[in-house]
């Protein structure tokens, strides 16, 4: 197996909506993508399998030095070996890979530490690490002309990020995780006891509805710094805001119920939800070229 095709069904076996975003991308950005994606499904793979998070600490250590090995051209892993392989066509910073490494090991400070997010700033910089620096990242491969573009990708990651949490509310809290921040939950009366009931009660629902309307307010920046002239090629990001804001709408239907299942957008509306998505950045490019 190459390390492209173990990036490809890395990617594929995670049924994500990232990866239902590639398919609108040309075959070679798509497998810059893909080995981007598998090397961030790896390092999340480290804290997210149950294990001592002494042994999952090793284990990222030596993605970072793998990271290295990748910079200087001597990659082990087939994830790196196809990362080591893109990295003269595009421009991606290694230290946003180490940021990603960074926020894995804040979700280890979480369960061998019981940490929490005492602000939503504290939660911010979590959002940064995990999610934010993957957007600039695809931000370089998918390519841009206009530097807004990078606002766009900040904002866009954290609005994922900020998504993924309030669906997970009820399924982390059963790790031991609780990304909420304090000074919200004691703004809403909401005690980490209450994260599980099997059902949300008015006070969290009030402050899961505060949090859905900040990944609202991400998406809505994203979207608004995202200049005309790099939308086509930023098309993938927008597939997948489409997609995750119809999650975050599914959610809201459901009345925040989120503790005692994990909603879903099921897969023909989310293919159908990513298929117009598509089609409307064409229209639009279309009409940006004839455009006097």
């Amino acid at each position: 197996m190459t390390p492209e095709e173990y990036c490809r069904q890395k990617t594929a076996a995670a049924g994500s909506h990232l990866a239902l975003s590639f398919l609108f991308l040309d075959p070679e950005t798509r497998r810059a993508a893909e080995a981007l994606y598998a090397f961030c499904r790896e390092v999340d793979d480290v804290v997210d399998r149950p294990g001592e998070p002494s042994v999952a600490r090793l284990k990222l250590h030596w993605w970072r030095e793998e990271l290295a090995r990748a910079y200087a051209g001597r990659a082990q892993h087939p994830v790196t070996r196809a990362l080591q392989g893109i990295l003269p066509r595009y421009d991606l910073p290694q230290e946003h890979f180490q940021e990603l490494i960074d926020g894995m090991e804040m979700d280890l400070d979480m369960d061998q530490h019981g940490r929490r997010y005492a602000t939503w700033r504290e939660l911010g910089l979590y959002c940064y690490r995990a999610a934010s620096v993957v957007g600039l990242l695809s931000a370089e491969i998918f390519g841009y002309e206009d530097r807004r573009t990078l606002r766009y990708a900040h904002h866009l990651g954290t609005a994922f990020q900020l998504t993924n949490i309030l669906r997970d509310v009820g399924e982390d809290r059963r790790r031991g995780r609780v990304y909420l921040p304090q000074e919200a939950m004691a703004a809403h009366g909401v005690s980490e006891a209450e994260l599980a009931a099997p059902r949300t009660g008015p006070a969290l629902r009030a402050l899961l509805a505060e949090l859905a309307g900040r990944a609202e307010d991400h998406y809505r920046i994203a979207l608004e710094s995202l200049p005309e002239g790099d939308r086509y090629r930023q098309r993938a990001g927008l597939v997948m805001a489409a997609v995750y804001r119809e999650l975050l709408a599914a959610i809201a239907r459901a009345g925040y119920d989120v503790l005692g299942r994990r909603i879903r957008v099921p897969p023909l509306r989310r293919l159908w939800v990513a298929w117009r998505a598509a089609r409307r950045e064409e229209r639009l490019e279309r009409r940006r070229r004839r455009a006097p």
